[in-house]
């Protein structure tokens, strides 16, 4: 669900952005304001993910409140007047909707909004965990950071996980270490191989090649390689 505010001095506006966000089932209204006094009362008192911001309100523009802001939400500025977009990117405003603004239109900025907030809810996660784990090897425990791995590979009941400077053989199923493995950090290709996607350096036809460890890339699961490495690419 995505906690938003609505900042806004005119009334029908109000009352139209209210009956947008309540035709969207992850959208939720913590509160409408008048204008920023009331919006930074809001905002100390509710937990708000996204906020609907006019720019020309009496006593304090949306912009001027949003500059004084130590940690502000995402935001998606609302207003009649188009000459301010530059100055909305500027302070990395998500979106710049013109009123008056239509239903379609909206929820596109909402969709993008929904979009980034998860995103930023996996970073966090990512940022929070421990950045390492441990194996039993050798019948000791040795420590593996995650940044250090990059690639595993199945060896009949084993894996072996091969890092930047050692190999480790755990006695686990190559299943069992894929699922514990963030699915964010590395790529299966090969019913045998996963490899990390950071230490990728070239993909040439059906070979992976990372830190001078050349991995096939089998048929099945090469569609699947293509499509994560697709959204790295940078286009024309």
């Amino acid at each position: 669900m995505v906690n938003c505010l609505v900042v806004d001095d005119e009334p029908i506006a109000r009352k139209g952005m209210l009956e947008y966000i309540e035709q969207v089932d992850f959208l939720y209204p913590v509160a409408v304001c008048k204008n920023a006094i009331e919006a930074s009362q809001a905002l100390q008192n509710n937990t708000v993910d996204l906020v609907f911001l006019d720019i020309q309100m009496p006593k304090l523009t949306g912009i001027d409140f949003l500059k004084n802001l130590a940690e502000p939400p995402l935001v998606i500025f609302t207003t009649a007047f188009p000459e301010y977009a530059i100055e909305g990117y500027e302070l990395n405003v998500l979106d710049y909707l013109l009123k008056p603004i239509s239903f379609e239109r909206f929820f596109k900025a909402v969709v993008k909004a929904q979009s980034y907030l998860g995103l930023k809810v996996k970073r966090d996660k990512l940022i929070t965990a421990e950045p390492y784990f441990f194996v039993k090897s050798n019948q000791k425990l040795e420590k593996v950071y995650i940044d250090d791995i990059l690639y595993v590979e199945a060896l009949a009941n084993y894996v072996i996980l091969h890092t930047r400077t050692k190999k480790h053989i755990v006695y686990m199923s190559f299943k069992g270490i894929e699922s514990q493995l963030p699915e964010e950090l590395f790529l299966k290709i090969h019913k045998s191989y996963m490899v990390a996607v950071n230490a990728i350096q070239t993909i040439d036809n059906d070979e992976i090649i990372l830190d001078g460890h050349i991995l096939p890339i089998s048929k099945s699961y090469r569609p699947t390689v293509m499509e994560r490495v697709g959204k790295l690419l940078f286009k024309r």
